[in-house]
């Protein structure tokens, strides 16, 4: 069965139209999922909406949107009011500019987008703009309305079709610096480094995400197997990775590891003389 289609309108590139359709390109719904249950009667969880004060059930009807602007005071804002302020992009993705992917930070990128013609009509039109944008190497900024807030998406040709990806706007990114600036600065000696870069050259190869595992996923699939099929369950001994005393003794050891031969015998730290020893000399 085919995924809905998360959002449906047109894309515009000046005056060239086409209507079109956004799929999600990820999922996680094969993700192994919980329900919270009643631990008491195995009964399922179902959360109720209460007014905060009265405690009481709140229907649907009774429920509207509202913005806190003190402590107990909230301004009420009607769908009528929402829907009055709608933008443009609500129904249309306008493309704005142009730019080179390489210009836009990781940080900015949020979700993945399939884009594709919505109906027979307006391939023709989807087809130049997707080698338009193919053609310049660059992707296409625009605006698209999801979930009642606009977005910023970059669309950029893929195979076929178009994919577009949600950015954020500036004010939801962290200042690095808030977080790196206390970071001391260490020099790393030139062996190393070299040392570092070879158990790099050991584990480089090409970006397959076919052998990618998810680890977790197989641990958990196995636990649900085994507790349907009434098999005991055993306790896992996890070991805690201990501090590395010394740093070049690691390398060594993990570049020894990663090619498979003995690892090195550690740096013996020479033994600091006895006070003995000192008054003799």
């Amino acid at each position: 069965m085919a995924p809905r289609a998360n959002w449906k309108g047109f894309l515009r590139l000046s005056l060239v139209t086409c209507p079109i359709a956004l799929f999600p390109a990820t999922s996680e719904s094969e993700k192994i999922s919980f329900n919270q249950i009643n631990k008491q009667t195995g009964h399922r969880i179902r959360y109720l909406k209460v007014d905060a004060e009265t405690g009481e059930e709140v229907s649907n009807e009774d429920i509207v949107k509202g913005y806190q602007v003190d402590k107990d005071r909230y301004l009420e804002v009607t769908k009528d009011e929402l829907d009055n302020i709608a933008l443009e992009s609500t129904r249309t993705i306008e493309i704005d500019e142009f730019v080179p992917r390489s210009e836009i930070d990781d940080l900015y990128l949020v979700r993945p987008y399939y884009i594709v013609p919505d109906g027979k009509v307006g391939h023709d039109a989807y087809a130049v703009i997707r080698e338009t944008i193919r053609s310049l190497d660059k992707v296409a900024l625009a605006r698209v309305v999801l979930t009642n807030r606009e977005h910023v998406i970059a669309l950029e040709a893929r195979d076929k079709g178009l994919m577009g990806m949600l950015l954020r706007y500036p004010y939801e990114v962290r200042d690095e610096s808030e977080y790196f600036d206390d970071i001391q600065d260490v020099k790393i000696t030139k062996d190393m480094l070299d040392l570092a870069k070879h158990i790099v050259e050991q584990k480089s190869g090409h970006f397959e995400p076919d052998k990618f595992e998810d680890h977790y996923e197989a641990a958990l699939a196995e636990l649900l197997a085994k507790k349907q099929n009434g098999l005991p369950i055993a306790a896992v001994k996890r070991v805690a990775p201990g501090n590395v005393i010394n740093l070049m003794d690691a390398l060594r050891q993990s570049l020894a590891s990663e090619k498979g031969a003995p690892a090195a015998r550690p740096t013996k730290t020479p033994a600091k003389k006895s006070a003995k020893k000192r008054k003799a000399g």
